[in-house]
């Protein structure tokens, strides 16, 4: 239909995402580069060059590319239901979410990253992980997409870093928002992100307090030091049979966050904590881009300064 905006999915890293069909009748996603985007064509490429080479179930799966005069565009699977974030933050859909469904889709979200990091053929940080690029599938199991920004490691090469920091602030570890400094460990902080935002059902950036001092690690840490880690879990699902998994869950996302690299779990580690109740956690240590809480509880921030950052 000459891409009509009525089969417009959204917008993607680089360009608008459309809903298309094939001449056998096969639905397929096709993100379309927007011809005046001269930093979408060196996305697009590096995603052409990255996914054709993995295959994964909680990937999301590269059909073909066209790249012809000014037309560039990436043809994926279609994801019938859309991305994580049209459920996660919208009032009248987050109740399709129940806690098992948030719990599977934790799981899968860790089983496509470890396989970026250890599993594949090639070493590969993603760089952009969030709730807007993790997509669902009819039955509702997630698949990580948005390779524009990903980067292949040599087998020797455990961290690289880049004087152009792009990314998603909120969703970015400190040392790579600050330093440009990026690993496994920066995007295992970006999955710490997006698990409590699943447990939550809110928004990292979301303020949850009136003076508007606090946001989701900020909130996360104090529930957690107050011993009342379960009250993080959006209510709507609150299931109390699943407690101790919710502040398991809890306690591994506030473990990804933490400030120093170092001290984050890799993926795989992730799975194993999330997979059995028989494995002691360490105590966590204080969130990146947190307040301290006193013993009365008022907040006195860190010393932070961050970087201009690029949207996207």
């Amino acid at each position: 239909d000459n891409f009509a905006l009525t089969n417009k999915l959204g917008q993607g890293g680089f360009g608008l995402v459309y809903k298309g069909k094939l001449q056998e009748g096969q639905e397929i996603a096709v993100k379309r580069l927007s011809p005046d985007s001269g930093q979408g064509l060196e996305e697009l490429m590096n995603e052409v060059i990255v996914i054709s080479k993995l295959q994964h179930r909680n990937l999301v799966k590269l059909l073909g590319c066209c790249i012809e005069g000014k037309e560039r565009m990436l043809v994926y699977e279609f994801m019938p239901k859309k991305s994580l974030d049209h459920y996660l933050f919208d009032p009248q859909e987050q109740t399709l979410l129940d806690w098992k469904t948030r719990f599977n889709i934790i799981n899968g979200i860790c089983r496509g990253l470890v396989y970026l990091h250890r599993d594949s053929r090639l070493r590969i940080i993603h760089r952009d992980l969030k709730v807007s690029n993790i997509l669902l599938d009819e039955h509702m199991n997630p698949k990580i997409s948005d390779f524009g920004l990903a980067k292949i490691f040599h087998i020797n090469e455990d961290e690289a870093n880049t004087s152009r920091v792009i990314g998603t602030y909120g969703y970015m570890s400190p040392e790579y928002a600050m330093r440009g400094l990026f690993s496994e460990k920066s995007d295992v902080f970006s999955l710490g992100v997006v698990l409590l935002e699943i447990v939550s059902g809110r928004k990292n950036s979301s303020f949850f307090n009136d003076d508007k001092n606090m946001h989701l690690l900020d909130y996360a840490w104090k529930l957690w030091n107050d011993g009342e880690a379960t009250a993080l879990a959006d209510p709507r699902i609150y299931d109390e049979s699943f407690k101790n998994e919710i502040r398991r869950c809890v306690h591994i996302g506030l473990l990804c966050v933490q400030d120093l690299s170092n001290d984050r779990p890799c993926v795989s580690t992730v799975i194993s904590m999330l997979g059995s109740e028989n494995i002691d956690l360490p105590e966590p240590k204080q969130p990146a881009f947190t307040a301290k809480w006193d013993a009365e509880k008022r907040a006195s921030f860190n010393d932070v300064s961050v970087t201009a950052v690029s949207g996207r």
